[in-house]
Order: structure tokens, then C-alpha cells, then sequence
């Protein structure tokens, strides 16, 4: 086997029509491959940067005009059987012509193509050339043919197995892109290649076992010899003449078990597969890293519904987790190197798990290695999103292709833990006024709950299934009952205030958010409104969430101050979000074991964009990152509201019982002690316990002076009970004191508090947009203090880093 890569002396130019600006037409720019026509167009200087102010809105016709790249390349002498063009990813309608003659086609975004091309070869120059048709008229053609069907978003996108979220989302921009965006290439072989090779890796008590399928294509009817290697055991299987296909299975004895992050370590082995013709030559060789560990999924029915919780291991396993959307609306732009900074933030936010939403796209290779060095578990949805999907041809054939393509791919990879059919489609049937319009017509349920769950069960019966996100386990169950599997809550978002959180006792949250605006350098770096503001012609257009300004207007009113200006506005939501967020976690933790997991929506923009996440659109970590890393520490202290009353819980998600004397204190704002009870707290493993706290603590003389503080000294990080919203607390005027001093490549910012100073904060990146701080959120009483320690390129002006709009607190709004 020998590979050609053509990724170099690519050019791009747009078919000629009306919809075309005149300096695009007849112009070809050099192309990048893998890529996009955006990135192309913008390297060249002929587009404007679409993520800056509202360029987006005038590049709507790219994804309605029709490209062509070409290139040409000298074939590589040799004497092959076979010589295959190899096409890892096209984006979308793709006509593939090798020297002026068809070599194939292609319709889906999502699964790569191999065209046999040898006798289209010549000695010499070659000229490849990729005419990518107009998503857009591809998508309408077939709803026009089919009948439309509904979904969240006025644009056709569930009529094109192409990335849905390029159409826009109510957090994205209308991008739709088209161009060879993962790698192309020859490859050459003979007597036979591996077509397809599928490890189903388990593990029970001491053994260890690799269950190999192979799949082989041939140029010649010979027998074939399968050889495997992991942690120094070997199988070889003969494929004989006139079959594809064989199984060798590996036993490893003793093997060191992959955990999740937090419930021990990563060990991997190499998997390495080759393949030859009996006393030949090796034709062909994989390979790969694979963990060994079980996974299986509880839906048992019990007292309180239906369950559903993750065992990894035997372990029953609390999901931390955080939706996952592409990084970038242009995927070239996402490299490893960006995705370990994006996962790393997941893990120091004390994530464990990462959903891969279905509007986006199977994620990388890349992706998935770091996952399965990090121990973060994945969730990866089919594609299929927010709307009724046909289940007609071409799109029936196409999905099947995909899927049995992806979960081939993945199947080696021990983050993987769960697939899931699709995200809010089966729900969109039952209350989204879907019935009436379809009259009758596909929507999706032949996938979910028939095709998928075949084709996982087929492949890979190491993983659980679940027909949807949300889904309650049947069909005479309502999808998003909170009793009954996993649910989304959105009420509180959409049009409740976020305490509502605590009216549900789900069994599984997959979703839950709050938006709040990026981080400040984020938005001056990609809107250029003099003055800021929360309404301001750019802020406006970076806001896709329908009433999404007012519904933080509503969240603000509810809890906090008036904002008096846009530093009080930026702040108080980032916090507010925060709030949201760290509020609802808890809550959801504190019902361990019957709620077994939270997934908050979502870690990270794919623009610089007003949204759900914690980790903005420039990859800054907004004030959520940091209360996320509260919320989902190991140890969880937490004061909730119970039966009238209050009560202390405490939740231990680790191996070893926590075992530890507590306080809970009544302060008032000038941190004086009014009561005190003191307990020891004893929590097994992987369990949460709760004490309900006497009325002498629960119920305060002066709500709005008063705070309960509850302290388990260094085992976990002390909780906080105000007894009034912010807005009515009598707040003291924010007095501190503030010491900056050099450490190392760093500044130390040492802030001790005069007065109680609730929920400080600093925001370096209004001084230096690479700056970055390791703690936020942090609220002191009288007499305490906090250290933060800041990077920068060059060290901040000690006096701007202390005062505001860089330090805030609530208290001095």
C-alpha cells in the first residue's frame, strides 16, 4: 500500500451566475485543501472576515453558488492492481472528474468515498478537479420533491446530510460551506487492502478481550492473512479466497483497566493489524490505542420511574458533562492543538463526560485520542437535529452509509460510551406541532428507533443505544418526562426564572443553559460599536437567541442591581449566567442517586457570539468555566432548600469515604457570628448525604443582612447561603485592600476584604487580551482574602488591574 497525499497547487473559483459579486467571477484564488471555499475567499482578501460585526449577512450567497477546485499532480510510477482516489471528507454535492472524466459522485458530508480510478490515470500530469454543487439548491430540490418538513429554523438542512448548524442556530451563524474539508488523496494497492477494521474491546474480572472483525477488498482471489498484536498477544486468521471478512479474537490477561477522569487512570495498548497474502509481503497495516473497560447502561424500572446511569467499570458513574458543538464553523481552522486546549478546559472544569450534539458533525480522530488520554467520556449523537428528518431515498441509504462508516470508526475508542439517535427530534413530534403538517409524511422515527439501533447492535454491541436526546426509554411514555430516562430543561432559559431548577427531581438532565455575553476583549476584537452596548447594532447581531437580550433582561431583574452602564450590564450577566448554572448543578447533584447526571448546555461557541457557553468564541473561559468547576468538584458542599427548611448535603464522587467535621454558620453581612452548629460529615463513596440544619440556622433575623456559610475546612470549597436576592440585600459599599506583586512570569494579585465583597471578580483581558486569570467568583467576608494569580504577555498596570471595570463585585454596581 502506498498513499499520494493532493492537498498542494489547488485552485478555487466560483461558477459564474448572478447571485456572484463581480470581483469573484472569472477570479481563481489558491486554495487550501483540507478546507473551505470561506477560508479560501478569505485568505485572498475578497471577503470580509464573516465572524467581525454583521459581515456574515452578506456572504449568505457562497452557499447558494456552485465551486470548482482543481489541481494537477504527477502520478507516482508504480505497478499496482489498484490505484483508489480516496476521499475522507467533501462538503457536500461533489462531482469528482479525473482528466475530463467522471470519476464519482458524492452527496454527504459525513462519510468519506473511494473511487477506483487506475485506468483514469496517466503517465505525467494529472489534472483533479472537484465541482461542489450549491448546498442550497440541492437541499430545496429535494424538499420541493419530497414535501417540506418542519424544523426549528426556516432554512432546509435536514434535506442535505451536511452539518445542520451551518445554516445558522439560534448561537451560529449562517455559513453554509462547501469544500473538500478533510484529506484526499491516491492510494495504491494490490492482492488485497483492509477495508475495514473493527476492535470490540471488553473487559470482565482479569481478562481482557479484543473481539477483531476485519474487512478486506480484494484486487485477487487469493487467501488472505490477518495478524494482531496487543499488549504481547498475537491471533492470526486466514480470510480464505472468495471472502471479505474474519474475526480474530484476543485475549490479554490481567489487564490494567481505562477509567473515567476522576475514577483512575488512562492506560492504553497498541492495536496493531496488518495484512498479507499467505508466505508474502505485508499489503496493508492499521492501527491504534484501546482501553480496556466495560460500560453498561441502568434503565432498570425503579420507585421513582426509569433511570439512567452510567457503570464504567461496575462503577456507577454521576455525568459531569457539557455539550460539545464544532469549535469553528470552518473545521480546517480546528486543529489538535486547539481541541487539547478545549478539552483540557473540560477537565479543569472537573467535566467527565462530553456530548457531541447531532447538529454538528462527528468529531476527529484527534478528538477522540485526546479524549481517551484525558478520561473524558463521550455521548456522540447521530446527526440528525431539531427537526423532521425524510427517511426517503437518497437520504435512507446515505444515513445508513454514515453510520455504519462512523461507528466502524469509533469503535476502537474507550472515551466512547454512548451513542444517542438524535437531539429534540422525537420530542419535536409529540409537541411541536409537527403531526399536522407532515400528514402522515417520514420524520425521522424509522432511524431512531429501527435502523440505528440495528446497525449499533450489529457493529458495536459493546455500547448502549438510546433513541434520542431527550428520550423516556418508550414510546407511551412522554420523551421528556423528567421521571422516565434523560430530559432538557428549557423552561427556565425560554421563560421561567432559574430557581424552577429546583422544581424538577429528573433522572438525567442532557440539557440545560443560560446565556450570558463573551468574555470583553472577545467582543471588541469582533464588533466595532462606539459606544458599546447591550443593543448596539453588532451586540445585536452577535445575539441569534429569539428574545434572547430580553430574556437576560428578565434574569438580571429577578436577582440583581440595575445595571448603570455596559460594564455593570457584562458583568452582572456573566454572572447571573454563572448563578444559573452553578445553581441548577447542584441541585441535580444534591439528588444523587436518583438524578445521575447533569449535562450543561454547552462548553464552547463555534464564533464570537452572546450564548449558553462557558468557554467563549476566542476560547476565553467566561465566569461559568469557573462556578462549572465548583459545581462539578469531586467533593460538593452545597446548602439546599428541603421540606420547608434548609439542609446541608454533601456529595462524594470519589472511591474513598469522606469523613470530615463541618460547620454551618448564620454570618451577617459585617461577619458576625449569629449561630453555629458544628457535625461530621460521613459520606460513602459515590453517594451523597444530607443533614437538615435547625430553624436557628435556617431562618435569619434579618434576611436581607444575613448569609449561611458552611465549612468543611479543606476537603471541599465552603457553600454559601444568601437569604434575599441580590437586588434587596443591604449591601455595604465595597471597601478592600490590594496588593500586586510580580511572580515569576506572572502577577499575584492578593485582595483583602474591608467589607463583604460578593462575587469578585477579575477581567485582565480588559488590559491585555491575552491575559488570563485562575479564579473567579470569589466572595469574601470582612477580614478574609483571596489571591489571584494573572499571565499576560507583559506585566498590567498595577492600578488599572485593582479598580474598576476590571475587579468588580456585586456590591460595587
Amino acid at each position: 500500500m502506498s498513499r499520494q497525499a493532493l492537498h498542494e497547487g489547488w485552485m478555487l473559483r466560483a461558477v459564474p451566475g448572478p447571485q456572484v459579486p463581480p470581483e469573484v467571477a472569472d477570479t481563481a484564488v489558491p486554495a487550501t485543501v483540507p478546507g473551505c471555499v470561506h477560508t479560501d475567499l478569505l485568505a485572498a482578501g475578497i471577503i470580509p472576515d464573516p465572524y467581525l460585526d454583521d459581515n456574515e449577512t452578506r456572504l449568505g450567497w457562497i452557499g447558494r453558488t456552485d465551486w470548482v477546485y482543481e489541481t494537477t499532480f504527477d502520478r507516482r510510477p508504480g505497478d499496482a492492481d489498484r490505484v483508489d482516489l480516496v476521499c475522507a471528507g467533501l462538503d457536500t454535492v461533489a462531482t469528482v472528474i479525473l482528466n475530463g472524466t467522471e470519476a464519482g459522485r458524492t452527496e454527504n458530508q459525513h462519510r468519506g468515498y473511494r473511487f477506483d480510478v487506475g485506468a483514469l490515470l496517466r503517465p505525467g500530469e494529472n489534472t483533479l478537479t472537484v465541482r461542489f454543487d450549491s448546498p442550497y439548491r440541492y437541499a430545496e430540490a429535494h424538499r420541493d420533491r419530497l414535501g417540506d418538513r418542519p424544523n426549528s429554523y426556516p432554512e432546509p438542512f435536514n434535506f442535505i446530510r451536511k452539518t445542520a448548524c451551518n445554516f445558522g442556530w439560534d448561537w451560529g451563524p449562517n455559513l453554509v460551506t462547501a469544500g473538500i474539508w478533510q484529506e484526499i488523496g491516491l492510494h495504491a494497492w494490490s492482492t488485497g487492502r483492509l477495508a475495514g477494521v473493527r476492535p470490540l474491546v471488553t473487559v470482565s474480572g482479569d481478562t481482557g478481550r479484543v473481539e477483531l472483525h476485519v474487512e478486506v477488498e480484494r484486487a485477487a482471489d487469493v487467501p488472505l492473512v490477518v495478524r494482531a498484536e496487543v499488549a504481547g498477544v498475537a491471533a492470526e486468521v486466514t480470510v480464505p479466497a472468495g471472502r471479505r471478512t474474519a474475526v480474530a479474537t484476543l485475549t490479554v490477561r490481567d489487564p490494567e483497566r481505562w477509567w473515567p477522569v476522576g475514577y483512575g487512570e488512562q492506560p492504553r495498548y497498541d492495536l496493531d493489524v496488518t495484512l498479507r497474502a499467505e508466505d508474502g509481503p505485508e499489503l496493508d497495516a492499521w492501527s491504534r490505542r484501546i482501553g480496556f473497560r466495560s460500560v453498561r447502561l441502568d434503565t432498570a424500572p425503579d420507585a421513582h420511574g426509569t433511570p439512567f446511569a452510567l457503570h464504567v467499570n461496575d462503577v456507577p458513574v454521576f455525568v459531569k458533562g457539557v455539550n460539545w458543538i464544532p469549535d469553528d464553523v470552518f473545521p480546517n481552522r480546528v486543529t489538535r492543538d486547539r481541541l487539547a486546549e478545549r478539552l483540557t478546559q473540560a477537565v479543569g472544569a472537573n467535566v467527565n463526560l462530553i456530548r457531541i450534539w447531532g447538529g454538528g458533525r462527528y468529531e476527529s480522530d484527534d478528538f477522540y485520542d485526546l479524549a481517551d488520554s484525558l478520561g473524558l467520556l463521550v455521548q456522540q449523537d447521530f446527526l440528525f437535529a431539531c427537526a423532521a428528518y425524510p427517511e426517503e431515498e437518497p437520504f435512507r441509504t446515505e444515513v445508513e452509509a454514515e453510520a455504519r462508516e462512523q461507528v466502524t470508526r469509533l469503535a476502537g475508542h474507550p472515551s466512547l460510551v454512548l451513542w444517542t439517535g438524535n437531539n429534540e427530534n422525537i420530542w419535536g413530534w409529540h409537541d411541536w406541532d409537527w403531526q399536522q403538517p407532515l400528514a402522515g409524511r417520514t420524520w425521522g422515527r424509522g432511524y431512531y428507533l429501527e435502523l440505528l439501533p440495528r446497525i449499533v447492535g450489529e457493529l458495536d454491541p459493546t455500547r448502549p443505544y438510546w433513541p434520542g436526546s431527550p428520550w423516556s426509554g418508550r414510546e407511551d411514555v412522554h420523551p421528556n418526562d423528567p421521571a422516565h430516562g434523560t430530559t432538557h430543561i428549557w423552561d427556565v432559559w425560554n421563560t421561567d426564572d432559574y430557581p424552577k431548577y429546583r422544581a424538577y427531581l429528573p433522572r438525567f438532565v442532557a440539557e440545560f443553559g443560560y446565556q450570558a455575553p463573551p468574555a470583553y476583549a472577545t467582543l471588541r476584537r469582533s464588533i466595532s460599536d462606539e459606544p458599546l452596548a447591550p443593543d448596539s447594532p453588532g451586540m445585536a447581531h452577535h445575539q441569534k437567541a429569539i428574545d434572547g437580550d430580553l430574556k437576560l433582561r428578565r434574569g438580571l431583574d429577578a436577582h440583581l442591581p440595575v445595571p448603570a452602564d455596559f460594564d455593570d450590564w457584562h458583568y452582572l450577566t456573566q454572572l447571573n449566567q454563572a448563578r444559573a448554572i452553578q445553581l441548577g448543578v447542584e441541585h441535580f447533584r444534591s439528588h444523587r442517586p436518583v438524578c445521575m447526571g447533569a449535562i450543561v448546555w454547552q462548553l464552547n461557541d463555534c464564533w464570537p457570539v452572546t450564548s449558553w457557553s462557558a468557554v467563549d468564541g476566542d476560547g476565553r473561559r467566561k465566569p461559568l468555566w469557573h462556578a462549572l468547576r465548583r459545581a462539578y468538584a469531586d467533593r460538593l458542599l452545597t446548602v439546599q432548600p428541603r421540606e420547608g427548611g434548609l439542609a446541608l448535603v454533601a456529595v462524594n464522587e470519589t472511591a474513598e469515604p469522606w469523613r470530615t467535621p463541618a460547620t454551618v454558620t448564620r454570618f451577617t453581612l459585617a461577619g458576625e457570628p449569629r449561630a453555629k452548629t458544628s457535625v461530621d460529615l460521613d459520606v460513602p463513596a459515590y453517594s451523597s448525604v444530607v443533614l437538615a440544619l435547625p430553624a436557628q440556622l435556617a431562618r435569619p433575623d434579618e434576611a436581607q443582612r444575613e448569609l449561611l456559610v458552611a465549612d468543611a475546612g479543606e476537603t471541599a470549597e465552603r457553600a454559601l447561603w444568601f437569604f434575599a436576592e441580590d437586588r434587596d440585600v443591604e449591601w455595604p459599599t465595597a471597601e478592600l485592600d490590594a496588593v500586586v506583586e510580580p511572580a515569576g512570569d506572572a502577577q499575584r494579585l492578593r485582595v483583602t476584604a474591608r467589607t463583604i465583597l460578593r462575587d469578585l471578580t477579575l477581567q485582565p483581558d480588559r488590559l491585555d487580551p491575552a491575559a488570563q486569570v485562575d479564579e473567579a467568583l470569589v466572595t469574601l467576608l470582612p477580614g478574609e482574602s483571596a489571591t489571584f494569580t494573572v499571565t499576560a504577555a507583559t506585566p498590567l498596570d498595577p492600578v488599572a488591574l485593582t479598580t474598576r471595570p476590571v475587579l468588580r463585585c456585586v456590591n460595587d454596581s
